[in-house]
């Protein structure tokens, strides 16, 4: 899997950075999954390699408009290009009606269907929000000013790597036999011979895992999320210095994403949701605050907008 960054200012957007979102791509797939969707989302995607017709789900952290308006015209945009089959969206329960009475005013009726998934009870009883035979998702509560939410990408185990000298020497055709025994799969040849997949597969490979945490202040849920992941996004829309701001708006400064990573046994962690008031031009840089976060976590990267990152 990896992530491509299409927008990592907090609250508006200057112009280096545009407001939150974040691409996540798949492995073995074509899918696209978005994480917020911030004013101007839609233009962010087209300067980048994501293709917004790949998009099937649409996952939000809380209802700022800086992670939600551009969400009407990408669905709008989307309906008009007639490439979507149908869109998940997941995000507070709120979500629904912002998006329906966004549409309805702009007389927009949109060619595919939108599937709404309300995340509060999930991250209350800690459920799993979505899963298949690939991947999990679940989702926990965050602490801002209004109901927010954390999601983790967990890939499963994948099968281990397959001997293909070992299925040459026995004189095993290639073919979608070889997919068989990769799956583990007991197979019989033409010629009556049996062979048991999991003789030629090596020990099974730990699955990838990706956290995205915005907004919020320091929590232990986002340190609980995070725990053991390959990848954490978070949030740092603070200096060290400015850590009273902070705590008032409920937002995180460097340290707190870097100690969330420490905490969490992150392998790696990647600050975004920067604030504009930091620039290169002012006391305080971007270069600065990757400094302060790298004193406490030093494998921490800073985010800028169309960074493709890999989850490992």
């Amino acid at each position: 899997m990896n992530i491509t960054f299409l927008g990592t200012s907090s609250g508006v957007p200057s112009l280096t950075r545009n407001v939150s979102s974040l691409a996540l791509k798949l492995s073995q797939s074509s899918e696209v999954w978005l994480f917020d969707c911030g004013e101007g989302t839609q233009h962010q995607i087209m300067k980048s390699n994501i293709k917004s017709s790949q998009i099937k789900k649409i996952f939000i952290t809380h209802m700022h408009g800086d992670h939600i308006y551009g969400l009407p015209g990408l669905l709008a945009t989307l309906g008009l290009s007639g490439n979507s089959k149908g869109i998940e969206i997941y995000g507070p329960s709120e979500l629904r009606s912002f998006i329906n009475s966004a549409l309805k005013s702009s007389f927009c009726k949109l060619s595919f269907p939108l599937h709404f998934v309300e995340v509060e009870n999930f991250a209350s009883e800690n459920k799993i929000l979505f899963e298949n035979n690939k991947i999990k998702v679940n989702c926990a509560c965050l602490k801002h000013k209004i109901p927010a939410y954390g999601y983790r990408v967990s890939e499963k185990d994948k099968p281990g790597i397959f001997d293909i000298k070992k299925a040459e020497s026995l004189k095993i055709a290639p073919g979608p036999i070889y997919s068989e025994l990769q799956q583990g799969k007991k197979v019989v040849l033409a010629d009556g011979r049996t062979f048991d997949g999991k003789e030629f597969c090596g020990p099974p490979r730990e699955g990838e895992s990706f956290v995205y945490c915005t907004d919020t202040v320091f929590s232990e849920s986002a340190v609980s999320l995070s725990k053991n992941a390959d990848l954490l996004v978070h949030e740092s829309t603070f200096s060290e210095e400015d850590e009273s701001m902070a705590y008032e708006k409920l937002h995180s400064t460097t340290i707190m994403a870097a100690k969330t990573a420490l905490l969490s046994n992150t392998k790696k962690l990647i600050i975004t949701h920067l604030s504009p008031r930091y620039t290169n031009k002012n006391s305080i840089t971007p270069s600065d605050l990757l400094k302060e976060a790298q004193k406490v976590f030093p494998n921490t990267h800073l985010a800028k907008d169309f960074l493709t990152a890999e989850i490992k």
